[in-house]
């Protein structure tokens, strides 16, 4: 079942001399369940389509499905909402709130959704992200791999359509990124989570199922 659609999708910056070509006509699609790496130097643009894939940012041109639905149909509100529901971004600086501790920071999507927070999935994600002893610190007490854990928390904790994952494992050391792909990986197996990750580290990409490859803002190989 596909899940996510992504259609001659575009994004230029400026104009005239200073126009800047970020993406460039790219389409592909990814199956429901399916863990999918984006490799590509600084600059190739994989950050960018990453963006926009999220809803963070707009195209020039083109269109994203997820879950079938076309995002760049619905105005900012509606894309907010979907977002926040079906979208779970993890990023490479964590961006926890420091004065909420790690279960209030895995919580705060479904909080400010007004949503009940399912404490079963709670306790059982704690104890997936190796946690449950942490759970009432606050980041500024936590490992840079625990702070990654719990914002890895944040995006499951909606079981959303997909994960984005923006360089995950870019400010850690070997072991906290082995500890952190093995992560996601479970949680693709155990949850059959869709996940995209962003990476510029081919050995952390060949972990995923399929690595699509861009340069210049273009595919230029799928494996």
């Amino acid at each position: 079942m596909e899940i996510l659609k992504v259609q001659n999708l575009s994004k230029v910056y400026g104009k005239g001399e200073n126009k800047v070509i970020a993406l460039n006509d790219v389409s592909f699609s990814v199956e429901k369940g399916e863990f999918v790496a984006i490799v590509g130097a600084s600059g190739s643009g994989k950050s960018t389509l990453l963006h926009l894939i999220g809803g963070v940012d707009r195209p020039t041109r083109g269109k994203v499905f997820i879950d079938g639905k076309n995002i760049y149909e619905m105005n900012d509100d509606q894309l907010a909402i979907f977002r926040r529901r079906q979208v779970g971004i993890i990023y490479q600086f964590y961006n926890l709130i420091p004065i909420l501790n790690v279960e209030e920071n895995i919580t705060l999507p479904l909080e400010l959704d007004n949503r009940n927070v399912n404490q079963k999935d709670l306790k059982e994600l704690l104890e997936l992200l190796g946690l449950e002893r942490r759970k009432n610190h606050l980041p500024n007490e936590l490992s840079g791999g625990q702070q990654q854990r719990v914002s890895i928390g944040r995006a499951l904790i909606t079981h959303p359509a997909i994960i984005l994952a923006d360089e995950p494992t870019g400010n850690l050391d070997s072991k906290s990124s082995d500890e952190i792909v093995s992560l996601l990986k479970k949680s693709n197996k155990d949850y059959k989570q869709t996940i995209i990750m962003i990476t510029h580290n081919m050995e952390i990409a060949k972990q995923a199922d399929r690595i699509i490859k861009i340069e210049d803002g273009k595919i230029v190989q799928e494996d």
